[in-house]
């Protein structure tokens, strides 16, 4: 029986426009909200119970990362939407999961939506949406569970390495970007080592009953990766563009090396769809060549029996008129005969490679 489909469309459907209603599955996730405030020479890292504790960072001096983990708490979003004068559209767009990746420009902010990729326990590829929010002095990010691929940016807040501590907090938004645009390699290069070892197997033979469901899967999560990367390289052309006070000249260069990035993974994206399409092929090709083997061998046999069959059935009919059947030496010359003309056909398939 087939699984039945859920659509998060219907959750949208007759809402008012700019209505936060949220569209995914994990309707249990506990709020988890953390925070880094830091300067040049300093870095607090702080872990937060309510989005109201976070509202005391919305006009400081330094620098401030707002990352919320639980997009199932509406309420707390739209508190701090409210708060951080955010526009509902936007809030609309964080809670709907299956936004496509986009950027959206205000007067005193710029939001931006992607999806991060990485491959869990179970090799299973997920894909979580995660929305940003660049202010003059901040940046909010949210995500609709715990864990991500943001811990070496921590790491280079906790300890001060690389510029990120001493620049403004467009460089903020960038340096989480290109987190998530770097883990974008580590899951081409499992999707890499995935089509190669298909194709290993498939050469060698060596493959299971269901390799063509296999082949099915690895191309959807291709086509999973793609959709998520290609319009994100339109997200970061318009941020090099982006005219806005938000965004500093020298951070735009910055952001073209995630657009080079982004070119590299598209160009393996499509390389690993052609090659899964002729992995594809390949197997089907396997599976005829094995199909041609097992016919010919049926031929071969049939070829040889054929004439053979043929003699026997000759002196087989019950006519009482056939000569060598009173001749006493008829049955041994006819077991010759069959045997010279066995051996003589396997000598003339041999010779003509059929064997």
């Amino acid at each position: 029986m087939s699984r039945k489909r859920v659509y998060r469309s219907k959750k949208k459907l007759g809402q008012v426009p700019g209505s936060v209603v949220y569209t995914g599955e994990r309707s249990k996730e506990k709020l988890f909200i953390d925070t880094f405030d830091y300067g040049k020479e300093f870095c607090n890292e702080k872990e937060l119970q309510t989005v109201q504790e976070s509202f005391e960072y919305k006009d400081t001096d330094s620098v401030t990362w707002i990352n919320l983990n639980g997009l199932n708490h509406v309420d707390q979003i739209e508190a701090l939407g409210e708060h951080y004068d955010i526009h509902p559209l936007v809030l609309e767009d964080i809670v709907n999961i299956a936004q496509r990746p986009k950027i959206d420009e205000y007067d005193d902010s710029i939001f931006v939506s992607l999806k991060m990729l990485y491959y869990d326990d179970a090799q299973q590829i997920v894909s979580e949406q995660v929305s940003l929010i660049l202010g003059k002095n901040y940046v909010l990010t949210f995500q609709e569970s715990e864990g991500d691929v943001f811990d070496t940016v921590r790491d280079r807040l906790r300890h001060a390495k690389g510029r990120v501590r001493t620049m403004k907090a467009d460089y903020l938004l960038y340096v989480l970007m290109d987190a998530i645009v770097d883990h974008y390699f580590s899951v081409i290069e499992v999707l890499g080592d995935k089509i190669e070892d298909f194709e290993t197997a498939i050469f060698a033979g060596d493959v299971d009953d269901d390799i063509s469901q296999k082949i099915q899967n690895l191309k959807r999560e291709i086509l999973r990766v793609r959709r998520a990367i290609f319009p994100l390289r339109e997200v970061i052309n318009r941020i090099e563009k982006n005219e806005s006070s938000l965004i500093q000249k020298r951070t735009i260069t910055y952001f073209r090396d995630i657009y080079d990035h982004l070119i590299q993974v598209s160009e393996n994206i499509d390389i690993y769809r052609e090659m899964i399409w002729s992995l594809m092929d390949m197997y089907m090709t396997t599976i005829s060549n094995k199909m041609n083997e097992v016919m010919k061998v049926l031929t071969i046999m049939a070829s040889i029996f054929i004439p053979l069959t043929f003699i026997a059935g000759i002196y087989g009919m019950n006519f009482d008129n056939i000569p060598e059947l009173h001749y006493k030496y008829s049955y041994y010359i006819l077991w010759c005969v069959m045997i010279i003309l066995f051996i003589g056909m396997l000598i003339y398939f041999k010779r003509k490679k059929w064997l």
